[in-house]
């Protein structure tokens, strides 16, 4: 065996000995409750890290397209420039038939202004069929919902923020208010159309429940004058994390005319700025790490200064060096191990209760700790993965043992005689 019955007694004597007895017993809880935080607050921070982005991508994803695919610039007959897609059938059908596509959808897509009798605000209007309405999952099984999602054919579909604006409900009016309308001699006449309220959803993110309202796709074709027409072609895939392997073959199918715009395109920003506080996040964490397991080399330090004595008397009745240096290690480990153990188990239930532990936080501090406005997220996500797990784990064990290996080795080469004599 590595390590013998004398050099774990040995390790397990030092451990719990008392100041009395020339131990470091209150050193020994410092360097513990050091490292405990330290691997606590890595798991906790890995685990929000880890929720925030799965959140973040699952709400992308749950009410938008995994790439959407936009006609070039081209002139009608009339002379005017357009992107519309005509051939929008045909279109989704060669998209649909790609190896990995789940469905093509065309889309109309408009920026309008809706009003009802208590406010007015400015909608993000999406024109689709009610069949493609009710296929995205965060509008057709959102996190709550007024009105059923068979009755979105009926009328307009609002996000609750959209709703709560107006201060409508279901079976309420409103009126949808498109700037680009009939000419006249007087000018371009808004076009202005009124719509049953047919269903209410709330996914839990704020740029859609405060912006989105969904028509029927001919409904919307017959308000935005562009009957014939879609203004793109929504591909949903089986895999979307690597939606940029299919991209050169959905632009095959669709044409030299086509562009694509995959999910990752439109969230760059916001998908490297993850990534890189990713790395700057595992990189603090662990300099907090390495600066809890610093405690257990001032703990080692002062066992070996107490215990020279004890370290002679072991080397002259027959202890090597080696049996030494592992006593010494196994002490350091021994803290090093239960720290991180306990610093997973508090990082584990942080992230299962973080909910109410933000709830408390919230509360003492007034509110505003957590704003949905700035975040997007109405709540805090927090996830555990093994992965994570392994990471803080690997990370605290390794830096606790290299740490504990300069002060055992510094006791190991402690001459006997002079151990004996100044210890």
């Amino acid at each position: 065996m590595p390590f013998s019955y004398m050099e774990w007694w040995l390790a397990w004597r030092y451990l719990r000995a008392r100041k009395a007895e020339g131990g470091v017993s209150v050193m020994t809880i410092i360097s513990l409750l050091g490292v405990t935080i330290a691997v606590f607050s890595l798991v906790a921070t890995l685990s929000v890290r880890t929720g925030f982005r799965i959140e973040f991508v699952s709400t992308l994803l749950g009410a938008n397209a995994h790439t959407t695919i936009y006609s070039g610039l081209y002139s009608e007959e009339s002379g005017r420039s357009s992107r519309r897609i005509v051939e929008y059938q045909d279109l989704a059908a060669r998209l649909a038939q790609v190896d990995g596509v789940v469905r093509a959808v065309p889309q109309l897509r408009a920026r309008l202004l809706a009003a009802a009798e208590l406010g007015t605000t400015g909608v993000e209007l999406f024109g689709m069929t009610e069949e493609d309405i009710r296929a995205l999952p965060l509008i057709g099984n959102p996190e709550s919902r007024v009105g059923s999602v068979e009755d979105i054919g009926k009328g307009v579909a609002l996000g609750v923020g959209v709703a709560r604006t107006l201060g409508v409900t279901v079976g309420d009016e409103i009126r949808l208010i498109a700037p680009e309308g009939a000419r006249t001699p007087f000018g371009v006449a808004p076009r202005v159309n009124s719509y049953p309220v047919a269903y209410i959803f709330e996914v839990g993110r704020y740029d859609i429940d405060s912006v989105r309202a969904y028509l029927p796709f001919e409904t919307a074709q017959v308000f935005l004058d562009r009957e014939g027409g879609a203004d793109e072609v929504l591909v949903f895939v089986d895999d979307p994390e690597r939606i940029d392997d299919y991209e050169a073959a959905l632009i095959s199918a669709a044409g030299d005319s086509y562009f694509s715009w995959t999910w990752k395109d439109s969230s760059s920003s916001l998908l490297n700025a993850l990534r890189m506080e990713d790395n700057l996040m595992i990189i603090v964490m662990s300099i907090l790490v390495l600066i809890a397991a610093s405690n257990i080399v001032s703990g080692l330090v002062m066992l070996v200064k107490n215990k020279e004595s004890s370290i002679g008397i072991l080397r002259s009745v027959g202890l090597s060096r080696g049996s030494i240096m592992r006593v010494f290690f196994l002490y350091g480990a021994c803290i090093g191990v239960v720290g991180t153990l306990a610093g997973i188990a508090l990082g584990c239930l942080f992230a299962i209760y973080i909910d109410q532990v933000f709830a408390v936080v919230n509360a003492l501090a007034g509110g505003d700790v957590w704003d949905p406005k700035i975040r997007f997220l109405a709540k805090i996500p927090a996830i555990i993965e093994l992965q994570d797990i392994f990471l803080a784990a690997s990370l605290s064990l390794s830096l606790s043992f290299v740490v504990t290996l300069f002060p055992a080795r510094r006791a190991a080469a402690m001459a006997p005689a002079e151990a004996i004599r100044y210890g």
